[in-house]
């Protein structure tokens, strides 16, 4: 891993918080990103343990200069608890759900409005 990240190669953890992702890993390997699960999104809102996980994970990941993903974020009410604990890199289903590569290009040329429905993240949200 050393010698790919060295090489130019980004290493990101993936669903980070299940499976084998252990905190463990931060510390041993070269990790420039991690995505935080979406089944730790799906009832944030609803489930305050969840709402700590994610606020935690995005914490410790900023302190150790890590770049954070959260996936799976589907309300607007997700993106603006996610957006108040700083994170500001926000994949799912809210912004767009899947599209082709054609779809894709359009909307990167303009052509399409993302995200489906603007947030506001102030303190009139």
């Amino acid at each position: 891993l050393l010698r790919l990240r060295q090489s130019g190669i980004r290493i990101a953890i993936d669903d980070f918080g299940t499976g084998y992702s252990s905190l463990e890993y931060l510390s041993r390997f070269p990790v420039d990103r991690i995505k935080i699960a979406q089944n730790f999104i799906i009832d944030m809102t609803a489930t305050s343990n969840n709402a700590t996980i994610v606020k935690a994970a995005i914490g410790m990941a900023h302190e150790l200069g890590i770049d954070v993903v959260v996936e799976g974020v589907n309300t607007a009410e997700q993106v603006v608890l996610i957006r108040s604990w700083g994170c500001r890199k926000i994949q799912g289903f809210y912004f767009s759900t899947p599209m082709s590569a054609a779809e894709t290009a359009a909307a990167l040329r303009g052509e399409t409005i993302l995200p489906m429905q603007a947030v506001r993240t102030d303190a009139a949200a």
